[in-house]
C-alpha cells in the first residue's frame, strides 16, 4: 500500500508506487528496486505536483513542511536513527528526479543533517573522527555550491567546520543552517529552483522535453561509501555502453561517495578491482544487474554504494548508449526475447545511425599522425576543430560558423551549452561515467576523458582531431573515411525490419527505380530542411525524390505529407527510421517513451 503523508509527499516501500509522472524517475527506480527485493536505502519522495505548485507561486506549497517532517519521522522509524541528533544520527541525500531522464542536470546534496552535534555522534558511532569530519566538510561544500550558489569549493583538507561556515558566509552572505530541518527545507527549495535554471532549460530545449513536467525530490537515508576500506561507490552498466558487448561494464572508487565518481574529479578503478577486494559484493552486484535488465527489458545504468561490505542500490535506469552499442543491443534483446522488433526500432534514432555511419580517421592518416594527448575514449566518433577551453567561447565561436573542440579539466552541467556547440569534448580528469562521458554519449558527441592534468596547456587555438573511440587527440585535421551500412550486421538487420514496416520506401542510389525520382539537387528551397515541403508541393505527379534535404527527418516528413512513394538516400536506414517515427508520432505522441 502506498504511504502518503498528505497531498505532496509519499513514502517508498516497494508497494503500489505511483507512476514516474508523479514521483519522477529517481523515486520510481527506488520503488522498482525495492519491489524486486534489492537492498535499497529507505526513501520518501516529494511529488512533481509540489514542484509545479512551487513554480507557479514561487513559494513552498501549503502543508509541505509538515509533510516533510512526517516523512522524516517515518525514515527515522525505519532506520532506527534520529534526524539532526544522536546517538545514531540520520543523514539523508536530497536528489531531484524528473519524469524523463535528464542526466547531470539537477542538483544533489549528500550528508544533509550533519552539524557539530551529529558529527560528534557519528564519530562516536563509527569510531572514526576523520570520517565524520570529512562527511561534515562534504555536506558544507555541496550545500554551499548547490543551495547557496557559492562559486569556489571548500579545500579538501585543513580547517574545521566553524572556519568552513565562516568562509561560506563570507562568500555568499548567508549562513549554512545548523538545524537539520532548516537544511532540508533549503535543499528542497534549491531542487525546485534548479528546474528552471539556465542549464536545465537548455537541456530540455535540446531534447524537446516540456517545461511543465516538473521534478520530484527524493529524500533518502544515506549510506557511506567513504566510511572505511571495505566501503566504496560505483556505476555498473549491465552491458558495455560503448560497444554493446553483452558483458558488465563499470567503475568502482574505494572509500568514496557517488559524487566523486560522476564529478570526474577522481579516476576510478575497473570493476575487477571490486571483484578482488569484495568478491561477495561483486557477485551480488552482477546478479542484481541481470535481474534489473530483465525487469526493465533494457540495458541498465546502476548506481551503487558499499558500506562496510554491504551492497546498497541507489538507482537503476535505462542506459544512455553510444550509437554502435544501441544498434547491437537492440538486435540482441530481440534475439533474447526481451523485446520485439517494433520496440527495437523505436529505440534507435535516425541520428544515432547517422553518427554510427559518420566518417572516421583513415588508417594511413593515423599512422602518420602526432598524438597531442591520450585518454579514455568515452563516446565514439571523430571531431575536428579549433581547441577552446571555455564553454561560453565555444558557443560563441560555433555560432559564428567555426568548428570548435571544447577542452576542460572536467565538465559540469554548467558546460552543457559549450558541449552542444562543439564537435567533440576532451577533459583532463574523469572516467567513462563522468559528466562529460555520460552527456557526450547522450548527445552523440565524440568525447575523450582522463587525459591527465595539464594535458591541454598551451594548445588553445590549435586545430585538432579527436577520436572518441580510441581516446586520442591528434594534431591537425586528419583525413577521414566513411563506413557503409553493409559493414554492420546489426544495421542490416534493423534495416530489413524497418523496410518491412515503413510507410515510405527508401532506395539506395544504385537501385534501378531511383532513376525515376525527381532530382532536387541545386534547388535552394529543397536544400533547407525547413522549406523542403514547399519544394515538394511543386513537383506534381512525382513518385519519388532525391537530393536536397530529402533524407533529413524534416525531408522525410515532407515526403510523407506530399504523398511520395519513395525517396533515394544513402544511407538508407536513417530515413526509414524517421518515417516510422513520423508515423508513430501522429498515432500516439508522448514524451514519456519506454526508455525514459
Amino acid at each position: 500500500m502506498t504511504i502518503r503523508f498528505g497531498e505532496w509527499t509519499i513514502g517508498l516501500n516497494g508497494e503500489g508506487a505511483p507512476g514516474r509522472e508523479l514521483i519522477g524517475g529517481k523515486a520510481w527506480s527506488v520503488a522498482r528496486m525495492q519491489a524486486l527485493g534489492l537492498n535499497v536505502p529507505s526513501a520518501v519522495v516529494i511529488t512533481t505536483r509540489a514542484c509545479a505548485a512551487f513554480t507557479a507561486g514561487q513559494a513552498t506549497p501549503p502543508g509541505l513542511d509538515d509533510e516533510i517532517a512526517a516523512g522524516v519521522a517515518w525514515l527515522e522509524e525505519r532506520t532506527d536513527r534520529r534526524f539532526g541528533a544522536g546517538p545514531r544520527p540520520l543523514l539523508v541525500s536530497v536528489r531531484s528526479g524528473a519524469p524523463v531522464s535528464m542526466p547531470g542536470m539537477m542538483d544533489t546534496v549528500l550528508n544533509l543533517g550533519i552539524n557539530d552535534e551529529t558529527e560528534a555522534a557519528l564519530a562516536e558511532e563509527c569510531g572514526d573522527p576523520l570520517f565524520a569530519r570529512n562527511t561534515h566538510r562534504r555536506f558544507l561544500d555541496l550545500y554551499a555550491h548547490i543551495v547557496l550558489k557559492a562559486d569556489s569549493p571548500l579545500p579538501d583538507s585543513g580547517g574545521d567546520p566553524a572556519q568552513w561556515r565562516d568562509a561560506i558566509r563570507a562568500a555568499t552572505g548567508v549562513e549554512v543552517p545548523h538545524q537539520a530541518q532548516a537544511q532540508l527545507r533549503g535543499a528542497v527549495r534549491a531542487v525546485f529552483e534548479s528546474w528552471n535554471s539556465r542549464r536545465a532549460r537548455r537541456y530540455r530545449q535540446h531534447h524537446d522535453i516540456p517545461d511543465d513536467l516538473g521534478t520530484a525530490v527524493t529524500i533518502q537515508a544515506m549510506v557511506f561509501g567513504n566510511l572505511d576500506a571495505r566501503s566504496g561507490t560505483g556505476v555498473l552498466f549491465s552491458r558495455n555502453p560503448l560497444t554493446g558487448e553483452p558483458a558488465p561494464y563499470g567503475e568502482y572508487l574505494p572509500r568514496a561517495q557517488g559524487e566523486d565518481v560522476v564529478s570526474g574529479k577522481f579516476t576510478p578503478e575497473p570493476l575487477s578491482a571490486l571483484a578482488n577486494e569484495l568478491p561477495e559484493a561483486h557477485a551480488c552486484l552482477l546478479a542484481a544487474a541481470e535481474t534489473l535488465e530483465r525487469a526493465g527489458r533494457d540495458v541498465q545504468d546502476i548506481e551503487f554504494t558499499i558500506e562496510r561490505g554491504q551492497l546498497f542500490f541507489l538507482q537503476s535506469r535505462s542506459a544512455k548508449l553510444a550509437p554502435h552499442a544501441a544498434a547491437r543491443i537492440a538486435v540482441d534483446l530481440v534475439r533474447e526475447g526481451l523485446i520485439d522488433e517494433d520496440a527495437a526500432l523505436r529505440r534507435i534514432t535516425p541520428d544515432q545511425v547517422r553518427i554510427l555511419l559518420a566518417p572516421h580517421i583513415s588508417p594511413p592518416a593515423i599512422h602518420e599522425a602526432h598524438a597531442l594527448a591520450s585518454g579514455e575514449g568515452a563516446s565514439p566518433g571523430v571531431g575536428i576543430g579549433v581547441l577552446v577551453s571555455d564553454s561560453d567561447e565555444a558557443e560563441r565561436r560555433a555560432h559564428a560558423g567555426e568548428a570548435v573542440i571544447l577542452a576542460r579539466p572536467t565538465t559540469s552541467p554548467d558546460d552543457l551549452h559549450g558541449m552542444i556547440a562543439s564537435r567533440a569534448v576532451v577533459t583532463e580528469l574523469g572516467g567513462s561515467t563522468s559528466h562529460a562521458a555520460v552527456v557526450g554519449r547522450a548527445l552523440g558527441l565524440p568525447c575523450v576523458v582522463g587525459c591527465g592534468k595539464g594535458a591541454f596547456e598551451g594548445l588553445a587555438g590549435r586545430t585538432v582531431t579527436v577520436d572518441g573511440r580510441t581516446g586520442k587527440v591528434y594534431d591537425g585535421a586528419l583525413a577521414i573515411e566513411s563506413p557503409y551500412e553493409s559493414d554492420h550486421e546489426s544495421l542490416a538487420t534493423l534495416g530489413a525490419w524497418a523496410a518491412s514496416r515503413s510507410p515510405l520506401r527508401v532506395l539506395p542510389p544504385s537501385a534501378p527505380e531511383s532513376r525515376d525520382a525527381v532530382d532536387l539537387t541545386g534547388d535552394t528551397i529543397a536544400a533547407d530542411p525547413t522549406t523542403i515541403g514547399e519544394a515538394l508541393k511543386l513537383i506534381k505527379g512525382a513518385r519519388g525524390a532525391r537530393g536536397g534535404a530529402i533524407a533529413s527527418d524534416e525531408g522525410v516528413r515532407a515526403a510523407l505529407a506530399a504523398g511520395l512513394e519513395f525517396i533515394v538516400a544513402d544511407p538508407v536506414l536513417p530515413p526509414l527510421l524517421a518515417a516510422l517515427r513520423s508515423q508513430s508520432a501522429t498515432a500516439a505522441p508522448s514524451v514519456l517513451t519506454e526508455r525514459s
